[in-house]
């Protein structure tokens, strides 16, 4: 039998390692980075690309500090930022709540389920149009675009994993006399949690993507602008800037998550 010595020692040896896997993971992340922005950089300066067409970190940072003197990016970025985020909130509560409904009623499941599996394999660019003759073009149209390329994936996914919980604990609470209630609200609901989360973390770069179709289309302001604005007049650095900003803000709103499930791992 190992001593408790010997137990603390396994414990910081495992410690160790799993720091030391986490740095090694980070190092790679951004080593790799690093690599790729010195050899698009050195692809352009050689001329190996057209810089004009494909661009070059130097340029995009000259394109950067030119648009944040103009004092006009920040309100592009806070605009896109600012969309994605109500659109996902509401992509959470109504999946969340319909999922919920779907799981109370088997029959409205039963009937609703095509109509969502049709509704979520529509290219949701197709509704774009329709969205601007019934909203306009203002912030509500780029909201309910984010919202549709979500939301529907987000229901069936959600009841789904509602109907992963444990068929014996289900029994067992209405055994002891509970209500359909007690089952979700004690069962199915905590064990989802993992799902939820998952869902939330696929449902916020969907809700990006919806927001940035929109400003596509409906928008005189936002990063999605930026991007057909600079490919009409041929400003290919703005546009390949705002699509690394597009990337920056996914990275952040993913880690926002990720820690967010961290914090729940931990209480778990």
């Amino acid at each position: 039998m190992k001593t408790t010595d010997q137990t603390l020692s396994d414990q910081q040896l495992f410690l160790l390692a799993h720091r030391r896997h986490h740095h090694f993971v980070h190092f790679a992340r951004i080593f790799m980075l690093l690599l790729f922005l010195t050899v698009w950089e050195l692809f352009a300066d050689f001329h190996i690309i057209d810089s004009f067409f494909f661009s070059s970190p130097s340029r995009v940072v000259t394109c950067f500090v030119r648009m944040v003197l103009e004092r006009s990016l920040f309100t592009h970025i806070g605009i896109t930022l600012t969309e994605t985020v109500i659109s996902f909130f509401l992509v959470a509560l109504i999946s969340l709540s319909a999922a919920t409904l779907l799981w109370y009623s088997r029959r409205l499941s039963e009937i609703l389920e095509p109509f969502l599996v049709v509704l979520n394999s529509l290219p949701k660019s197709a509704l774009a149009p329709l969205l601007i003759v019934w909203l306009g073009t203002g912030m509500d149209t780029i909201i309910a675009a984010g919202i549709s390329v979500a939301i529907f994936g987000a229901i069936i996914n959600l009841y789904t994993g509602f109907l992963q919980a444990d068929p014996e604990k289900l029994l067992l609470i209405r055994t002891l006399g509970g209500t359909r209630r007690d089952c979700f609200f004690k069962v199915v609901l905590p064990a989802s949690i993992p799902v939820i989360l998952s869902n939330m973390k696929v449902n916020i770069g969907l809700s990006l993507v919806g927001v940035v179709i929109g400003e596509f289309l409906a928008a005189r302001r936002g990063l999605g602008y930026l991007i057909i604005y600079g490919s009409q007049v041929l400003q290919l650095d703005m546009l390949i800037t705002s699509i690394l900003l597009l990337c920056i803000i996914a990275m952040g709103l993913y880690q926002l998550l990720q820690f967010a499930e961290h914090c729940y791992k931990k209480k778990v």
